[in-house]
């Protein structure tokens, strides 16, 4: 399925014997999900913009807080506004309208639309980014590639498991590929394409960190997004019998498989708990990459 074909809603809409959340019942339960403890020690997640009292009827969730994110959800009606990727990660000296970032952060106030980052922790959490790359890739026995320091044994950033039957490279690299939202970069791949792999460690987001990692699990191929041509260079240099073969996907599209996932997961809380909300996932494509040339192309 496209980025631009998702559906607009995951979620029924509220009943009416139910009460709608306020923000702050919003984000006891994206604490429960997707613990802040869980974030990396760099990184910024939680409530960004928005009063705690605030009513929440619906929510949208996207990969990035782009401008035009921000204002499809307001568009929607959207009360509650939650992306992976952080407005304010990098820090800032002004708000202003007239830049992006302080241009969607008056977009939001301004329309009543409250802004909840969840990054890192929903990297690591149990059925986070990770984990459902994993599962629609058919991987068994998952486990962390790096275990949280604190929390479940299931929980830490990227996983490794085995397919249930060993494939080539190639097939395994068509898998990938047809189970991610269609963008111009496609799906990158370093290896033999008649290779046979087993064992896969996954990771959603910018992975080339982890090679250390993946070679401990003994990774046959790491799938990941953002491989630097250094730091792949050195991973094909130190590779043991030419493993592990390297999937390089798209940021955008091996994360924003985790939307439809985690939106059903926090309507599932809060439905639990008794209230009444509405879910969906942004139709956007955040990709920031339009087209690509290839040879013969």
């Amino acid at each position: 399925m496209g980025a631009h074909d998702a559906a607009a809603a995951v979620a029924p809409a509220p009943r009416d014997d139910a009460s709608a959340p306020t923000l702050g019942d919003v984000l006891v339960a994206i604490e429960e999900l997707w613990p802040a403890s869980l974030a990396e020690e760099w990184d910024a997640v939680g409530l960004v913009a928005g009063r705690l009292e605030q009513v929440i009827r619906r929510v949208v969730f996207a990969v990035d807080p782009t401008r035009e994110v921000v204002r499809d959800a307001i568009e929607r009606g959207a009360d509650l506004l939650i992306t992976h990727h952080p407005l304010l990660l990098r820090g800032v000296k002004s708000v202003a309208a007239d830049q992006f970032k302080g241009g969607a952060i008056h977009d939001l106030i301004e329309n009543h639309c409250a802004l909840v980052t969840v990054h890192t922790n929903g990297d690591s959490a149990v059925g986070g980014v990770s984990d459902v790359l994993a599962d629609i890739l058919g991987l068994q026995n998952v486990s962390p590639l790096v275990p949280a320091a604190e929390g479940l044994p299931e929980e830490g950033i990227g996983r490794v498991g085995t397919l249930p039957d060993a494939l080539a490279l190639g097939d395994f690299a068509s898998r990938v590929f047809g189970a991610l939202p269609a963008v111009a970069g496609g799906v990158r791949v370093a290896g033999d394409r008649d290779g046979i792999v087993r064992t896969v460690a996954v990771c959603g987001g910018a992975g080339d960190s982890l090679f250390d990692a993946v070679r401990e699990a003994r990774a046959d191929v790491f799938v990941t997004a953002d491989l630097r041509h250094h730091p792949a260079s050195e991973a094909r240099e130190a590779a043991i019998e030419d493993r592990p073969y390297l999937v390089d996907i798209s940021h955008f599209a091996g994360e924003w498989l985790w939307l439809p996932v985690a939106a059903e997961g926090l309507y599932n809380v809060l439905v639990d708990q008794g209230f009444a909300v509405e879910i969906g996932v942004s139709s956007i494509n955040s990709d920031p990459w339009d087209f690509i040339l290839t040879p013969g192309h």
